[in-house]
């Protein structure tokens, strides 16, 4: 287990003996989670952070309408809960969901702050604290600032700079798109339809080509 922890960049100049006594005490935990399961719910109250040793998840909300926001993805070497530990309001404001199986190690209260005093970790955790910070001014900016054709042309044309082609294979499936941008399926599909209609885009299922 000292290995797995060594293998992230976040413990790798960590004192051994420092991990080898938390896990002996048990305030780090190693779990394995299936596909599908909910690893904590929105509201729930967040008592240690988790790193992503393996596999994927999503932190999205859930709207009384039924429509799901995914707001931050996960993936190995991510970090979950540490902007949450340490504050007045410490549950979490987003499901945490595994859309793939995942192995996690969950990292007490206690043991963050023994492990505050390592400057390595220190410097993985203040990253991560800003990682989730800039992520959540996107997030902000892209509901706030932005009309859905805006944010559906600049998704586009970041994925056409990455597949290096005009015409572009959508990585996920419309209702997964829908929940990136928070809105519900039906209003995906009209305004794709509208920029359809007005030449800006031509669509075949999942690939879509992008008109200058």
């Amino acid at each position: 287990m000292v290995e797995d922890l060594k293998n992230l960049p976040h413990f790798k100049d960590v004192d051994q003996k420092v991990l080898e006594s938390l896990i002996l005490s048990n305030q780090i935990i190693k779990r394995s989670y299936n596909k599908g399961i909910t690893v904590h719910e929105q509201y729930s109250e967040c008592y240690g952070m988790d790193i992503v040793l393996s596999g994927n998840l999503i932190a999205y909300s859930l709207a009384s309408n039924g429509s799901e926001t995914i707001v931050f993805k996960f993936c190995e070497g991510s970090i979950i809960g540490a902007n949450l530990l340490f504050g007045e309001q410490n549950r979490y404001p987003m499901n945490i969901y595994c859309t793939a199986g995942c192995t996690l190690f969950h990292i007490s209260k206690i043991a963050v702050s023994k492990l505050l005093k390592e400057y390595s970790f220190v410097m993985s955790f203040v990253k991560s604290l800003s990682l989730n910070s800039q992520g959540m001014n996107k997030k902000i900016a892209m509901y706030t600032q932005k009309s859905l054709r805006e944010n559906l042309m600049d998704y586009l044309v970041a994925l056409s700079a990455v597949q290096k082609s005009k015409t572009i294979i959508l990585p996920i499936s419309k209702k997964q798109l829908a929940d990136h941008f928070g809105v519900q399926r039906p209003s995906l599909f009209r305004e794709l339809k509208r920029m359809k209609d007005e030449g800006l885009i031509e669509i075949d299922n999942r690939n879509i080509t992008i008109h200058d």
